[in-house]
């Protein structure tokens, strides 16, 4: 406008002369400019739509399947947990309370990184101490493990008896040897071997067995905790020759059952495991939950108090850190999880131990666990007097009842009930079992990976209702999940009653058993 004032005589001349001139002539130069703009603009329209279209046809026609949102699903939850807590997250995450180590192959052992999308988040938390010394065992693991500098100087000297120099390599190591017993004992005195490896900074090295490597994923990154096929254990240094002669300083033998003698029992007192300090080699053969125990020795005390401050969740931690299932027996797992349990508000497992054949009282523990249910409000209430729910008290709430049992007459008499009459309540139930066979009892391969399916579908229940808490299975099972369960009362002449289950003290494994040891004091 200033400009314009200052030109005004020749500003005004142009402008008054030819005003409809020039406008005139700017019309017909403007005209094919806008025309050229809208046509523009409706070839982009038209590109968009075509585009947008284009779009949705794809993924109409071939929408994603339910093990792609899976794993996208667990995909996102460990993205998450990787950038939390500022330093964790470049070197580890959580994901519930299993540690994750980013040096894993995620396609290898799947179980590691979905766990959390089948079972609850569990209530208790890990101690940031138990972190830090999974994290340094992890690094002894990385150091000592087989086939290092380390682990071949140790066992160097182990054959030729050289006790010089026996500690340069600064690697000490725990041999667990593989009792072939039931998959729930072995997992009970596997877990309680590395704690004590962990205790005593040592290299926990596990005999490989027959199935153990079809079971479970390694549990520490970039290294192996089976035992080398070529360590001389079967040779020379087998079970009988190291109770013979215990002339080898760099090698002890120690056996731990729970109906050891006095003299293995002495294991767990202070003054043996001094002596054990200097011995670079521990074979340790153990075929029963002897982790209660390592609390009685008083150099522990107080690292297991840091480790756990609540001393009951310590099978708990380390069955979720050591015992992932195989991508094998996680297929099971998941198949069957997503086709029976997946859709239920709420899921109940029912664990029973004692077998049908020859079992007068049948009838009556089916009337207890019913009893049992529905008295803690784990079970609906059936009603045998009307054929169908009244439509004012209809509740569409589901649940899926788990059963784990050898004999297959428990499950049918408790499906049964639930099909032949109506909840009061008119809750949707099913219930479900994989098998009638006996995992205990069979050593094929596959009944193995069965029975390890069974134990953590068990322990993906919401509550756990158990005939007794003497069975490994049912032990592992509710450490595992955190599972505090109902543990039914011995029947009285043939017949239950009030109270028909009292809900167990401890999650722990064996938390009603007496710690057994030989000390002194």
């Amino acid at each position: 406008m200033k400009r314009g004032k200052k030109n005004s005589d020749a500003g005004d001349r142009l402008t008054n002369s030819d005003t409809r001139t020039g406008s005139s002539e700017l019309n017909a130069m403007m005209k094919p400019s806008l025309s050229s703009m809208k046509t523009m603009g409706l070839l982009l329209a038209v590109l968009m739509v075509a585009s947008v279209m284009f779009s949705l046809s794809v993924v109409l026609r071939d929408p994603p399947s339910d093990d792609v949102i899976e794993t996208e699903a667990a995909s996102r939850v460990l993205q998450s947990r990787l950038h939390q807590d500022g330093g964790l997250s470049e070197k580890k995450a959580q994901l519930g309370n299993i540690n994750l180590v980013p040096s894993f192959d995620k396609e290898s052992c799947l179980s590691r990184y979905e766990a959390s999308l089948y079972r609850k988040e569990s209530p208790f938390k890990q101690s940031s101490y138990l972190d830090y010394r999974l994290q340094r065992y992890e690094d002894l693991h990385r150091r000592c493990g087989p086939f290092t500098r380390s682990y071949n100087l140790t066992l160097d000297k182990l054959k030729s008896g050289d006790r010089s120099d026996g500690e340069v390599s600064g690697c000490r190591y725990v041999i667990w040897l593989n009792s072939n017993g039931d998959l729930g004992n072995r997992m009970l005195s596997l877990a309680s071997a590395f704690l004590y490896a962990l205790l005593t900074n040592r290299f926990l090295l596990v005999e490989l067995g027959v199935d153990m490597a079809d079971l479970f994923c390694e549990p520490f990154p970039n290294t192996t905790w089976f035992l080398p096929p070529e360590f001389p254990l079967n040779s020379h240094f087998n079970e009988q020759s190291l109770l013979r002669n215990s002339g080898n300083p760099m090698v002890a033998y120690r056996h731990v059952v729970r109906d050891s003698s006095d003299q293995q029992k002495l294991f767990f007192c202070e003054d043996s495991q001094v002596l054990l300090e200097e011995t670079p080699w521990l074979i340790l053969k153990a075929d029963s939950f002897f982790l209660p125990s390592l609390f009685s020795v008083s150099s522990f005390k107080q690292e297991l108090q840091m480790l756990f401050p609540e001393k009951d969740t310590a099978f708990h931690f380390l069955s979720q850190y050591l015992f992932h299932p195989t991508n094998v027996v996680w297929g099971l797992i998941t198949r069957y999880y997503n086709a029976y349990l997946a859709k239920a508000d709420q899921r109940i497992g029912i664990y029973i131990g004692v077998s049908e054949s020859g079992n007068e009282q049948f009838q009556h523990l089916i009337d207890q666990i019913l009893a049992c249910g529905t008295r803690h409000k784990l079970l609906p209430e059936v009603d045998k007097q009307r054929n169908l729910p009244s439509s004012q008290v209809l509740n569409r709430k589901s649940k899926a009842v788990f059963i784990s049992s050898s004999s297959p007459g428990y499950f049918k008499s408790i499906r049964d009930v639930y099909w032949e009459n109506p909840t009061v309540m008119g809750e949707i139930i099913s219930v479900h079992k994989p098998s009638y066979k006996d995992y205990q009892k069979t050593p094929r391969n596959m009944e193995s990976k069965r029975a390890w399916a069974e134990i953590y579908l068990l322990s993906c229940s919401d509550a756990l209702v158990v005939t007794g808490l003497w069975s490994s299975l049912v032990e592992v099972a509710h450490g595992l999940g955190g599972l505090k369960p109902w543990v039914l009362n011995k029947a009285e002449n043939g017949t239950a009653h009030e109270p028909y289950c009292v809900k167990a003290r401890s999650i722990e494994p064996c938390s009603q058993a007496t710690l057994f040891h030989g000390c002194k004091d």
